[in-house]
Parts: C-alpha cells; structure tokens; sequence
C-alpha cells in the first residue's frame, strides 16, 4: 500500500473530507465524541475554515481531499523552550547527564561561545525544525547572566520579526534571582525586557530570604507590565517547595499578571498531605504549571554506575488540573547539556508525555495539553483551536485513532498554513557544523 499522501486541491475553496478531530480542539461543532474524537468535513476559504460539518456532508460540488478518516489538529504550541541553548551538544556534552554537570557545561559554553551570530544560527536551525513539524507558537527562556541578556534579546527580536507569521514567539529572561539586588543589572535587565515585550523569569530556590527576592520580582513585573515564567523546584529533593513560596508571592503582592512555573518535580516527592496544600495555594493563586517530562525523565534521579532510576522527574499533573490548575507539557532543551535529545516536535512531546504521565485511559482531552492550554497560557487564545474564521493551519496525519497516532511518530504529517501545505524538510545537521568546530 503507497504511503500516507494527499493532494490538496489547488483552489481558493476545496474542503477536506472525513477528518477526524480532537474535539478538545473544535470550536462551534457539536457532536458526539468517542474517545474524545469526532469526525467531520472542514470547508476552507481563502486560506481560512468556512465551515466544520458533519462528516460527508460538505457540498458535492466543492473540490476535495478525502482525509480517510486520519486525523487533523490545529498547530502546535510548545510553551517552554532553550533556543539560545539548542544544539551545542556536539561541541558541549554533558558526560555525566546530570543536572550540575548540564549547568557546568552551558555556562562554559555561554561564556566562550555565545556570540550574536552563534546564537542566531542555532535559533535558525531550531525554529525550522519546529515550523516543520507543525509548531506556530513558541516561547523560549533566554539565559540572561550579564552581559548575554543584551546579545540574547536583540538576536530574538531580529528572529520574531523575520518569523512572524509562520512561528509566534515570546521570551523569559532567564536570570540568576540571586543578583536581583544588584541594583544596576536589575534595572537593565527588566528595561530590555519591557522593552522587547518579554517576561521576567528565573530559578528560585530556598534561600532565607527567598520571600523578599520574590517580592521584588513582582514588584517589578507589576510597575513594568510584564508577566512571570519561573523555572521551580527542579529536583527530587521533598524539601525544596518553592512552588508553595511562589504562590505564595503572588497572592500577597495581589499581582494581576499571568505566572506560570515549570518542573515543580518536588512536588511528586513530597506527602500527600503538604502536596495536597500546595496545589490547593497554587489554584487559589491562578498559576500555570508547564510539565517537562522528557527533560526531567533525562535528569531527575541520575546516579553514576549501574543504579537504575526510580522516578519518572515530573510533578503531580493529573491532581494539579484536578484542582483547575491551568496544565500543559513542552519540550524544554534540544540537544544540549540539559537534554541530549529532541527536535521540537510537539508529536513527540504528546506521545512520550501521554507515556509518563499515564495520560490516557481516557485520552478524552489529552490533545489540549500542545494546543488550546498552552495557547490559553501564552494569552493566544487564537492559537491551538480548530474554528470558523480562524486560518487554516492545520496538521494532517494519516493515524485514524488514539493507538495509530501514539505508535509511530506521524513522520508521514501534512503541515497546512493558510490552507496549503508547506515544505516539510527538516534542516541538515551539518548546517550547524560551522559553528562546532573550534
């Protein structure tokens, strides 16, 4: 049998028919789902969806592109990302894959590599892999010790305006908290920020005077009108709960704005009884939790020799949307110190998430977690949802149901942009070999 292929129809309105969609993703057509799924013809116009109806029945006269019944899903959102870190594993490894020798090795790269034009070659080579694969909006957290926050934001806002309208991005200042009281990198770091339209971010930890460090942060997001994306409590360690410190922070400084934390991997380690609490205090405070589960499965519980890991690395995720914690999962790093794999592939990021979280049995709405949740967070609600009226960038896959789609990585997917199909080939490695040679 000849391989997954469709012939989008070359005219200004055709209409692909029976599709099968994640209903978790279908706005404004209401029919039973089964297993989460419906099926149905979508009618595209101008490069946008004129209509979502019941299978079979778009119009005869329409041309078509019969789907048979695989899937199609809006674009991606992958909330949480290293661009300025991706691909410098073949110049930098990680020889112990842990979290201090991941720190260790990026900082030496930073510090000796890190030029305007090194971090744009590799952003480059990120984003068309993601744009490949279906992804159209992106955030990524930029390393912002001094002085690389300067160098890191102008060659993000130079990639934003180059990419636009193909892949949305955002940026998080990534800066180390312990020198928010460093009066004059402080106040050039949330300056370049405000001024890139970026968030302020960082990896808080259980210092005494943790409390007052978060104070100021959002102090200082509030008076600039930036939102918060931390990185927090990335270990297995029980002890370290500055999840509870950062909701904490938010509800006593009454901050409006979005925060959203990422790992929280403590959390799965602590009893159930403080771990319940916390949760309670971080839907009381509107925070957002992203999952890393390919990234923290890497890290999380690495020992030397041949002890064998006994934690998967991820946070309470079932119990934190159970108590209406806005949840969604992300790639985090690709092919750097902190992770030696990955391609910015949301597919990917679904299937292996589905696999570690145990998000299935029911996959009623697991579909949400790389689109409409992730889009919800990022404050694009136009983003990740399948509607009328909304531009026809979709992804085709010739998977039919739930154990199709999560058994192969859908290498085989159709990426629709204004409803035509794109260039799907990834970029060559060797693109990148100019800048791993010293």
């Amino acid at each position: 049998m000849a391989p997954f292929s469709i012939t989008l129809p070359r005219t200004d309105r055709y209409a692909l028919r029976n599709a099968t969609l994640p209903a978790v993703c279908v706005e404004g057509f209401d029919t039973s789902a089964r297993e989460g799924l419906v099926s149905a013809d979508i009618v595209i116009a101008s490069g946008r969806i004129e209509a979502i109806l019941p299978a079979g029945s778009a119009p005869a006269d329409l041309a078509m592109a019969d789907i048979d019944q695989g899937m199609v899903w809006p674009c991606f959102v992958d909330m949480h990302t290293h661009i300025d870190k991706g691909h410098i594993w073949p110049r930098k490894p990680n020889p112990t894959g842990d979290f201090p020798g991941a720190l260790a090795a990026v900082g030496e790269d930073r510090q000796a590599r890190w030029s305007a034009d090194d971090l744009a070659a590799r952003m480059e080579f990120s984003l068309k892999s993601a744009y490949a694969h279906g992804t159209k909006l992106l955030r990524t957290h930029l390393d912002s010790v001094a002085p690389q926050h300067a160098i890191s934001f102008e060659v993000f806002a130079e990639k934003r305006e180059a990419w636009a309208g193909r892949v949305e991005l955002q940026a998080v200042a990534l800066f180390p908290l312990d020198r928010i009281d460093d009066d004059g990198y402080f106040a050039d770091l949330v300056a370049t920020v405000a001024r890139h339209g970026g968030l302020l971010g960082g990896v808080p930890q259980m210092w005494p005077d943790l409390d007052q460090r978060l104070d100021i942060l959002f102090k200082a997001a509030a008076e600039n009108g930036l939102d918060i994306d931390l990185h927090v409590d990335e270990t297995q360690d029980p002890g370290v709960h500055a999840l509870l410190a950062v909701a904490e922070a938010k509800l006593r400084n009454g901050f409006d704005g979005a925060v959203t934390v990422g790992h929280c991997c403590s959390l799965a380690r602590q009893d159930d009884d403080f771990a319940t609490r916390v949760i309670d205090r971080v839907a009381e405070a509107g925070l957002s939790v992203v999952s890393l589960p390919m990234c923290n499965l890497y890290l999380q519980d690495r020992q030397p020799g041949d002890r064998t890991p006994r934690s998967r690395g991820v946070t309470l995720f079932k119990e934190l949307a159970a108590a209406g914690v806005a949840t969604a999962v992300s790639s985090d790093n690709t092919r750097d110190p902190f992770y030696a794999y990955g391609d910015l592939d949301c597919v990917e990021v679904f299937r292996e998430a589905v696999r570690i979280l145990h998000l299935d049995h029911p996959l009623d709405t697991a579909a949400r977690i790389v689109t409409t949740t992730p889009a919800d967070i990022l404050k694009r609600p136009d983003i990740g949802r399948i509607k009328v009226g909304s531009p026809a960038d979709l992804v085709l896959f010739s998977a039919r149901n739930w154990s199709e789609f999560l058994s192969r990585p859908q290498a085989d997917r159709i990426v629709m942009r204004n409803g035509m199909g794109i260039d799907r080939s990834l970029p060559d490695y060797r693109e990148l070999d100019p800048i791993m040679r010293d």
